[in-house]
Parts: C-alpha cells; structure tokens; sequence
C-alpha cells in the first residue's frame, strides 16, 4: 500500500463496503486501497466472459491468475502513458491518440507506432481500436519477420537454408514462431550443428582397423551380439562337463523336461526350446553352426556363419572352438568399442557425409543470418504490443476494477459480472447467476458453503461442444429440480446449449417452501411406503401363486393344504389387538377432551400444531436464507473472494425471473382437458372459518346480547315474560320466654 491523501466512495453491497472505481483520481490512487477492501483478490484467466487476451496482458507471471498487485500495476502503467486516465475510468473506445503521453523516449516511441499502425491500415491516425491493433499485431505475427528469433523453413529464401531448417525442425523439434508454426531459433541451430560435428569426428575415426570386413562390419557384429550369451553358456557347459562327467545329464536337461514339452504343439520359437542349450554338451566339444544344433537357434548360427565366422575366420567353418569364438571377437572388439561412442543425439542416426556437407555449405551461415534479421525487428514488434496494451486496457480495465475491487457488475441492474456464463432456462425459470466449472464433483464440495441451491448441469452442441455449468435457483420452489431434468443455456455469446442436471446441491429456496416441506416429505414419504408396499405383495403374491401351481402339478391336481393354526401367532395377535384398542381408547378420550373445548380453541390447538411442524424448517431457512453467499461458488472456480458478497432474498428474486403472464395478457377459454376442481375443500374451509367465527363471538358473548337486543322492542312499556317475583320475607324470631 501506498501512502494517499484520496477520499474514497463507498457503496454498501452485499453485506460489506464496497470502494467505487469511477473517477480518474480512483484509477491512479488504487496502489493506496487498503487490499481488505478489495472484493476479489484474484481470479483465474480462463472460464470468465472476459477477453482472455487482455487477462493474459494483464497476468505478468503467465500463471493463469490475476492478483491485485497485477491490476495496481497496469493501472499504474497507464497513469505514466496517458495524459489523463478520465478516459479510462469510462472504458471508452477507440482510444484517441492525442491522449498518448510524450514525455520520455518510450511514450514517443509507443505514439509512433500507434500512428504507422493507424497509416498502415489506412486510417484517419486520430484514434485506435482493439480491434485496430488486433489486426496489426496478426499481421505482423504472420510475416516473414516477426521479432521473435525463430524462422520457418517456408519463409527462407534459399534452398539450402530452407532444407537445413526443415532437418533441423524434424530431427530436434524446433521452436514455435509467433505464427504458430515449427521454425528454427538460435539456441537450435547451434545445437544442430555442435552435435553435427560431434558425429562427424565420431565417423572419422572409424578407420579400416575399425571396419575389418568394411561396410559389412556392422552386421558381423550383430549377428556376435545376437548369440553371445548363447555360445558363451554353451562352452562354460561344456568346460563343467570336463571337470565332473556326472554333471552331463543335469546339464543337457532331463528326459522329464522333454516329456513335459512333447505333449505340445513345438515350434522352433517355443520359449522351452530356446531356452535348451545351443548343442548337446559334451566335455571339450566345439560348437557345431549347422547341424545337431537347437533348432530354435538355427537362424540366428546360420547368419553367425555366414556375416561372421567365415568372413573372418575362413570359407567352410562349420563348428567354432572355444579359442575361435574368443578369436571371433577380439577381431570385432574394435568395432564395438568405436560404436558405442556414437554421440548420443537424434542428429547422429543422419548420414555424416550428409552432415558435414551441411557444416561446409553457405546453408548453415544463410540460416544464422535470417534469425538475426527477425531478432532485429523485435523492437519494433514490441511496440506494437505496447500499443495493443495500451488501447485494451484503456477499453477493459474500467470493467475489470468493477469485478475485482467491487462486484458493482453483479449487483448492478443493468450490467452483467464478467463470472457470469449466461442464463438457464429450466422448469419455467430463467436463472442469472450461472457459472463455468470444470469438475462439479469438485466445485460441489465448497460450493456447498454458499447456502444457494445449485443445479450442476451438462450442456452440449449438436456439434459435439461441451460445458459443465453451476446454476443457483434464488426463487421458486425445488419441487421438480432432479437430476435427469433438460433445459436450454444460452452463453454470453448468444450460443443455445441442451442443458441436463446431473448434480444437485439443495438449500431452501424460499420461506414458502420450508414451511410445506414437512408435509411434503411426510406425503412423499407415505406415497413411496405405499408403492413399495403395494410392489412387495404383488411380488408375494405371484410368488405364491407360482408355487401353489407347482404344488397342484406336482401331486397330481390335489389342491393346497389347508395351514394348520398357531396357537402362539393367535396369542401374539391377541396381545397386539388388545394394546392397539388401549391406544385407540386413550386417543378417543384426548379428541373427546378437545371437542368439549369451544370450536376457535379447537381452530387455534390444530393451527398451533400445524404452526409447531413447520417452524422449524423455516427457522433454519430463514437463517440460511440470509447467509447466501457468492464467496464459496467463486472460490470453487479459483477466485479468491475478499468480501461477503451475500446473496439476499430480495436480489436473490432479481436473479431467478419465475414465469409469469404478460400484464395484460388475457386468457380465452377455461382448459377443457383440466380435471374438474373438487368443491369441498374450499367449503369445509369456508365452514370452518366461519364456524371459527361464530365460535369466537359466541365465547365472548357477542351473539348472546345481539340476541336480546333482537327480541321484542326495547321501548315496550310490557316486557315479554312476567317479572320474577320477590322473595317472601323471613319470619321473625320468637320472642324470649
């Protein structure tokens, strides 16, 4: 943080301050904004409806993530290379370029690029747009010189320099060109033609004591190499059946090991053949090359003979004594030794003639020349990205600050926040707040803190295009939002998508809902024991049916036995019954008790039950409700979230839009198809309402006085009923005697 004399505007939003980024003065203090009032302090590059080419300027470390001191940055940047930055606290476009500051060698430079882009394409060179320079820089990306040190093959000149290039990419990679295309850098040619003259000198020492058979050499030595091991367990056999005779059966293999392979299909490959030693071992017996040999090895002693034995040893060499197979090698030693120090470079399988041709030739000095060349320019490509930077963030950076240091984008009636993937429409709701995911198993996992109901949905295009999205539902009900339901998404870009739930996490939608949802699940409840039930004796009753008809074909048509009776069944029955009618008694005198009670009692005693059932499911609601939050659905998706950024009930109605009739709209006719509605539920309300009415007047005695004022007039001289008459008086006391 940097020390400011700024006064900052804040606005309330989502349970915590928010600093309004609108004046030019806020844009150039930001590095003071204390970072814990920031509403994000990163975000991702990828997945947001955000031009990714500015994000990617905008990421200096090319991580994936913009942090705060990345945006504290270009905003500083732009403070030192426009005259004033009220401009960009618009997000105005095109960028005038009158507004490019000159007062160091570097705004000059960046002012004359932006004017030779402007004339290149032909424009007036008051102004520039993104798109302006979108196109220069793909121009100037597709040219022969680009700036960034790698040359294609097809953009040389020359047919030697061309061809070098083109080996060079095949054999070594090559490097990518700011085009997209394999070409050749420095650092690759210099590898090329170090490991060229690496194999070449390797090649020069091969000489004719080298190469005793000449060209043939090589396939001498491989066919010593095939059956070295081989011919070497051959003789070490043959020297341990000269030192004890008794070792010869255990060292040509038992009749038991031949009988186990004769049952089988034998070829000469058979792994159990070849792994028989080449030649029946005998005590100081040379190795035959053609005849009683094992015929799983007969090829490869057939090619020893031919490429080797009687090259180097003499024509009609049939057999091989110890002391000539030790002779046969030491002849190709030399060989060997000099093959196994080929460098090891994809450059060395190429032809070292063909290489140090290459080294002599102009193709390689061509070639170093044209990468130089492109280098050259990149100062000149550099400018030009300085201006595509400059001309991005003069349009984006306004509306990157207001998803970033606020989310006044997401809060706002009109605008749309840059994490915000489109809208669903679905089970007649259209939702807002609708984000990209990557793995909804994953994302589900903290998601779930928001205390927002998610719908995880796949979305698909007939051309085979594919998306995983998160929509809350902030209005409503959850009644028919299950897994397997289809709607239609329609992305920033106006693009339909075939959306299906595949996940759901389930918070309470709304107040309404938690206080139906008892009844619901209690209903839902019943009616899935119900069909459960009503399936199990079905399944009892084929069963059962199947079996009394394989009974009755068994025994010769006799039908099914009568069942014998358990008398302990009976008793447990009895039992059960008789608790049954107890509670049913005691039950009958709890209702019979209410209904003494006056009926508004009665009323107010089934309400409070009612009341006592649902309160609380809409407790917990309430309270859910009010701790919706954004945080944990960014956070998911690789955000860092820094305020509350709660969701309330009343936005929360702002971002699900449920289906309603236009105003004014008019309905025809009454649904001929509709199922005819049933009377009495309203009438027994209606009787119960007004009887709890009457009820309530009646207890007070309302009813009672509106009765006598009713009777006769209260100006008649005669009351109706004849006056109550007075007491007789008590008689007095006797007197004293």
């Amino acid at each position: 943080m940097t020390a400011s004399n700024h006064t900052w505007t804040f606005t309330s939003l989502g349970g915590f301050h928010q600093a309004r980024m609108e004046t030019a003065a806020d844009f150039a203090n930001l590095g003071s904004l204390d970072q814990k009032l920031w509403a994000a302090l990163a975000c991702p590059v990828k997945g947001l409806a955000f031009d990714e080419a500015t994000l990617s300027l905008l990421d200096h470390d090319n991580d994936g993530r913009i942090r705060a001191p990345e945006v504290i940055e270009a905003a500083r940047w732009c403070t030192a290379r426009l005259t004033s930055l009220d401009a960009l606290a618009q997000g105005s476009q095109p960028m005038k370029l009158a507004q490019v500051q000159t007062r160091d060698d570097e705004g000059a430079n960046l002012l004359a690029t932006a004017k030779q882009i402007s004339a290149d394409l032909g424009l007036d060179g008051a102004s520039l747009s993104v798109a302006d320079v979108s196109k220069a820089a793909a121009a100037l990306a597709k040219s022969a010189r680009n700036g960034d040190g790698v040359v294609p093959a097809d953009t040389l000149p020359g047919d030697e320099d061309k061809a070098l290039a083109a080996l060079i990419v095949e054999t070594l990679g090559g490097a990518e060109d700011r085009s997209g295309v394999q070409g050749v850098d420095q650092a690759h040619l210099d590898t090329f033609l170090a490991d060229a003259a690496k194999v070449v000198a390797w090649a020069a020492e091969g000489g004719d004591d080298v190469h005793p058979l000449g060209d043939a050499t090589a396939a001498a030595a491989d066919a010593v190499a095939a059956v070295r091991a081989k011919v070497d367990d051959f003789f070490a056999r043959c020297r341990l059946a000269a030192f004890d005779e008794r070792a010869l059966v255990a060292l040509n293999r038992k009749e038991e090991e031949y009988l186990a392979i004769a049952a089988e299909d034998l070829s000469v490959t058979a792994d159990e053949v070849s792994g028989f030693p080449l030649a029946r071992i005998e005590a100081g017996r040379p190795l035959p090359l053609a005849e009683a040999v094992n015929p799983a090895w007969a090829g490869k002693l057939a090619t020893l003979k031919s490429a080797a034995v009687e090259p180097l040893l003499g024509e009609g060499t049939d057999s091989l004594t110890e002391a000539a197979w030790g002779e046969l090698q030491s002849k190709l030693t030399a060989f060997e030794a000099w093959r196994g120090a080929r460098p090891d470079s994809p450059v060395s399988g190429l032809d070292p003639a063909r290489l140090q041709a290459l080294i002599d030739g102009e193709g390689s000095a061509a070639l170093s020349a044209a990468i130089a060349a492109d280098a050259a320019v990149a100062p000149q490509v550099d400018a030009v990205g300085q201006v595509e930077r400059l001309v991005r963030y003069h349009r984006d950076l306004y509306r990157l600050a207001q998803n970033f240091v606020n989310f006044t984008d997401f809060y706002s009636d009109t605008a749309r926040a840059n994490f915000e993937a489109g809208t669903l429409y679905l089970d007649g709701r259209s939702t807002e707040l609708v984000v990209r995911v990557d793995d909804p198993g994953k994302h589900a996992a903290l998601a779930a803190r928001s205390k927002l109901f998610l719908a995880y949905c796949t979305c698909t295009r007939p051309s085979g295009e594919k998306l995983a999205i998160a929509a809350a539902f902030t209005d409503g009900d959850s009644d028919y939002l299950m897994v397997g339901r289809n709607g239609v998404f329609y992305d920033r870009d106006g693009k339909d998508w075939d959306a299906t739930i595949t996940k759901l996490v389930d918070n309470p939608i709304s107040l309404r809902q938690a206080f139906w949802s008892p009844y619901k699940k209690l209903a839902q409840f019943f009616e899935e024991r119900a069909a459960k039930k009503a399936a199990d004796k079905a399944a009892a009753s084929d069963k059962k049916m199947m079996s009394d008809a394989g009974k009755t074909a068994g025994d010769g048509g006799e039908g099914p036995k009568a069942p014998g009776i358990d008398v302990g069944m009976v008793a447990a029955i009895a039992v059960g019954l008789g608790a049954l009618g107890s509670m049913a008694v005691a039950m009958i005198g709890y209702i019979t008790g209410l209904f003494t009670l006056p009926f508004w009692i009665i009323c107010l005693v089934v309400l409070a039950i009612f009341l006592a059932i649902s309160t609380p499911a809409v407790v917990l609601a309430w309270f859910k409700l009010r701790s919706r939050s954004l945080g944990p659905i960014l956070d998911s998706n690789g955000w860092a979230v820094n305020g509350r950024a709660k969701v309330s009930v009343r936005f929360g109605r702002s971002m699900t839009e449920v289906a309603h009739l236009p105003k004014g709209s008019r309905i025809d006719a009454k649904d001929k198809y509709a199922d005819p509605v049933n009377p009495w539920p309203r009438l027994i309300l209606f009787v119960v309402v007004l009887g709890f009415i009457a009820s309530l007047l009646n207890s007070f005695g309302v009813i009672h006085t509106l009765s006598n004022g009713a009777v006769g007039d209260p100006r008649s001289e005669e009351p109706l009923l004849p006056p109550t008459p007075a007491p007789a008086p008590a008689p007095a006391a006797p007197a004293a005697p």
